[in-house]
């Protein structure tokens, strides 16, 4: 698991594992954030939960080399990213090839994309003046938000939405679609077939 801030997708996930909804297990949790929650909701569940600093590291390069060798160390069989905001480095995304899998705040392909992340997003969806919104499980590729989408599922932008309301409405179906979607490829059901993903 890679997060940046307070974790509530990693709780999320955290649970369904812990109620057998999921058969796998979270074997590490990594933020490039040293005072990101999502650490701290780790630890408290007995996960392995680490900072790696991209200051530290002094290149962008060097930052994705270190996370790669902490995976792997750690035997991850999938990575998912749940509000984590660097963009994951190519190395990474050669060494997972379809086992990482993001949740964005948006129904891709609208409201994705470089700088489409956290309240920018929800900000502009209110500025466009859409009607739906929702959260989107996709896997990852070297493109920003551009993977094969896994699922989707929407909510309705209301008259009176600020982006704090919106955000609310839609991490709630986020924290729906993310467990699941780990579920899927946890059992072996998702299938790609270019940029198709199958539910077997």
């Amino acid at each position: 698991m890679l997060c940046s801030g307070g974790g509530t997708n990693l709780q999320a996930l955290i649970d369904a594992v812990e109620r057998g909804a999921i058969d796998g297990k979270i074997v590490l949790v990594i933020s490039n954030a040293s005072k990101a929650y999502a650490l701290e909701r780790a630890r408290q569940h007995g996960i392995p939960a680490v900072f790696v600093s991209k200051k530290q590291a002094g290149s962008d390069e060097a930052f994705n080399d270190a996370i790669l060798e902490k995976l792997q160390e750690a035997g991850a069989q999938l990575v998912v990213l749940a509000g984590y905001l660097p963009i994951v480095g190519a190395q990474i995304v050669r060494a997972y090839e379809h086992r990482i899998i993001n949740i964005h705040p948006a129904l891709i392909p609208a409201f994705c994309g470089p700088g489409m992340y956290g309240h920018h997003v929800h900000e502009a969806v209110l500025r466009y003046g859409a009607k739906i919104s929702g959260a989107t499980t996709h896997f990852v590729d070297e493109q920003v938000d551009h993977g094969g989408v896994i699922m989707q599922r929407s909510v309705p932008v209301l008259e009176d939405d600020t982006p704090d309301t919106l955000a609310a409405r839609v991490l709630t179906v986020e924290h729906e679609i993310l467990p699941e979607s780990v579920r899927l490829f946890c059992d072996g059901k998702l299938g790609v077939d270019g940029r198709r993903v199958h539910v077997l």
